[in-house]
């Protein structure tokens, strides 16, 4: 039996590790926008009846979320830990470490629940151990598989989950340098993945692939 990891762990991991086996990270602070569909077809549904019920001045059903999810975001509901931190910041700590066998890497999450109906999003700030510019962080990240740089400064554009639903790659963008880490070793950079492709489904998929081209 093999599990799959969780979806925002996925979606992370995916951007980190390629850095990672080139310069191995040493922090990871990570703060996640986690969309309706994340909690199943119900929550979207819910999401949306909300929203129409709150434009016509009506009290908005809660039956999935604890907290209306239309016009409003919260920390994520998963349960809470005694250490402070929920179920789902503590699968990120937890699952990453094991993905990329890095039992000291130090990783703290936030995790919220943001007004989305399909598609997580992710800022992302990264301590390596040797000072990397951005450039060769994009440059990782665009040879990476199942990534997709997408970079448009003068435009303003970068990932979006709006975009990023229903497609199997990973969005990265708004790579820079940390500029409160004087010694060039922070980046940060912003995704967005569908969790229900390749945070689910489709790594499943792959994960199966890979298995049976070894047997």
């Amino acid at each position: 039996i093999i599990a799959n990891p969780n979806c925002t762990t996925i979606l992370l991991c995916v951007c980190l590790f390629p850095l990672h086996r080139v310069n191995p990270v040493r922090r990871v602070v990570v703060a996640t926008y986690q969309s309706a569909s994340g909690a199943g077809a119900r929550a979207m549904a819910e999401m949306e009846q909300q929203a129409r019920e709150m434009l016509a001045g009506q009290r908005p059903t809660t039956e999935i979320f604890p907290y209306p999810l239309a016009f409003n975001l919260f920390p994520h509901n998963s349960p809470m830990q005694a250490n402070g931190y929920c179920q789902e910041e503590m699968k990120m700590v937890n699952e990453t470490r094991k993905i990329c066998d890095a039992p000291d890497l130090r990783l703290t999450a936030t995790c919220v629940r943001v007004p989305v109906l399909r598609a997580h999003s992710e800022a992302v700030n990264l301590e390596l151990t040797q000072p990397m510019a951005p450039e060769a962080v994009r440059q990782i990240l665009a040879q990476a598989p199942g990534v997709k740089l997408v970079e448009d400064w003068g435009q303003n554009h970068f990932p979006m989950p709006l975009e990023a639903a229903g497609q199997d790659e990973v969005w990265v963008g708004r790579i820079r340098q940390d500029i409160s880490n004087p010694d060039g070793t922070g980046v940060e950079f912003w995704l967005s993945g569908d969790q229900i492709r390749k945070g689910a489904a489709l790594n499943a998929v792959q994960i199966a692939e890979t298995l049976i081209a070894q047997a």
